[in-house]
């Protein structure tokens, strides 16, 4: 798999409005795991749980931005007045 540099999620960023898809494998365990969640917290959804977690992961390894920040903050704590711009 190639690995996004910051000029190709600064791109992504960009296009605040957009929604790109993607398909993903997990793991059983992994799958479990969430659905579990899901059911014990009917506001979240897997989509919800993805987004938050890559958001995080970025946030982690040193990539900046507010949108993104905003985006996790969203995603984490469901707050109605953080615009979700991805």
């Amino acid at each position: 798999m190639q690995e996004l540099n910051r000029d190709d999620i600064e791109r992504i960023v960009d296009k605040k409005n957009e929604i790109i898809s993607f398909k993903c494998e997990l793991q059983e365990t992994l799958q479990k795991a969430m659905n579990e969640f899901v059911e014990q917290h009917p506001n979240y959804d897997q989509y919800r749980i993805l987004q938050a977690a890559i958001a995080e992961f970025l946030m982690h390894k040193g990539f900046q931005n507010r949108d993104l920040t905003r985006l996790y903050i969203g995603k984490m704590f469901h707050r109605q007045n953080v615009p979700n711009r991805f």
